[in-house]
């Protein structure tokens, strides 16, 4: 009875608390273990997930940036395939095209600052569009010397002192001087604070030519700046009194000079009519057809064209004159406006004789700086 009871209570024992004590611990124990790791390894995953989204590759960012940058050099490698149909858009954004490179240090700065590979990548296309159109300007390509040194200078029609530019040009050192705006008031001005440095002066309505050698054969130049069904019924004087163009000769003791000075049609911007160009680019076409007609092999043009060589209004001229600035300058050239030059308007284009030299000359009493160049044969 004892030992009975004895063996029922250790066989009760051993059978029943055992495996139910450690089978419990163990499964329950493995359970536990395995589901935190997989919820350790789900969180790492999901949080790698939203990183990635954050903050992607230095490939993927900042796509913006790198379309930009895209943008800018193709406006600048096909600045001549950007129409003019709406506002003249091409034709400003050519006067204007060499201030385009500023906007690469911009991108640049927001491309590290976003830390995109791509846009960076991207910004090599307008530098090196840009130092393919403008590199050539960054240096000086002058030389000294030169046979003749020409001059040129919009006087301006509200210059507050036509006599203080009168000297200063005087003591400019040009052998041939030509001057755009002249107003009937100030022409007096200029002839008596020249005549003792240019004894050979010509002046048809507002542009003239002073020089130090003799000229000949001066007449006034048809740049169709009276257009319509009344500019041909004007009379003469009335005509030549609103003359903007002339040609002459300046007799060198290398043989005839043809020079043509001019002054063409304003250009303006406008919230209506965009780039307003039409009486300049009209202009323009006719002073090409006046130079390509010219029987001289040397010719020199000086006058404020208002606009620049990259403008493809001025593709008849520039196909038959070069820039002595482009040729033998340093730097752009800017002349206007002259407080704060932003864009050479002022131009002098040769053909036939060589350029030494060009620089911009200090500012007078006008809005635009004088420009000079020394040629020789």
């Amino acid at each position: 009875m004892t030992q009975a009871d004895t063996g029922d209570a250790t066989g009760t024992a051993d059978v029943t608390e055992t495996p139910d004590v450690t089978g419990t611990a163990v499964v329950a124990g493995t359970g536990d273990v395995t589901g935190t790791v997989g919820t350790t390894v789900a969180a790492r995953i999901r949080r790698a997930v939203r990183v990635g989204l954050r903050r992607p590759e230095p490939w993927k960012r900042g796509p913006v940036l790198t379309a930009l940058a895209l943008l800018l050099g193709l406006s600048m490698l096909l600045h001549a395939r950007i129409p003019n149909r709406i506002g003249n858009l091409g034709s400003l954004v050519e006067t204007f095209l060499p201030w385009l490179g500023l906007f690469v240090p911009v991108l640049l700065a927001g491309a590290l600052w976003r830390r995109s590979a791509s846009a960076v990548l991207a910004l090599l296309l307008p530098v090196t569009v840009w130092l393919n159109l403008f590199g050539g300007l960054l240096g000086d390509k002058s030389h000294p010397g030169g046979d003749l040194t020409v001059a040129s200078h919009n006087v301006g029609a509200g210059n507050p002192d036509p006599a203080g530019t009168a000297r200063d040009l005087a003591a400019s050192g040009a052998d041939v001087l030509a001057l755009e705006e002249l107003t009937p008031q100030d022409r007096g001005t200029y002839e008596k604070g020249l005549a003792r440095t240019y004894p050979h002066h010509t002046v048809l309505g507002t542009v003239g030519l002073w020089s130090r050698l003799p000229l000949s054969d001066s007449r006034p130049v048809d740049i169709r700046t009276d257009v319509g069904p009344l500019a041909d019924t004007k009379p003469a004087e009335d005509r030549l009194a609103d003359n903007r163009a002339l040609r002459t000769t300046v007799a060198t003791d290398r043989g005839p000079l043809a020079v043509y000075v001019a002054h063409l049609g304003s250009a303006r911007v406008n919230p209506r009519a965009g780039f307003w160009t039409e009486s300049r680019d009209r202009n323009a076409l006719a002073l090409a057809e006046a130079v390509a007609a010219e029987p001289n092999e040397r010719v020199v043009l000086l006058g404020d064209l208002n606009g620049t060589m990259d403008d493809r209004a001025f593709d008849g001229l520039t196909s038959r004159l070069e820039s002595v600035q482009d040729t033998a300058g340093g730097g752009f050239g800017f002349t206007w406006p002259a407080r704060f030059p932003v864009a050479r308007i002022d131009q002098i284009l040769v053909r036939g004789v060589r350029p030494e030299s060009s620089r911009v000359l200090p500012a007078t009493g006008s809005d635009h700086l004088p420009v000079a160049a020394a040629i020789s044969w």
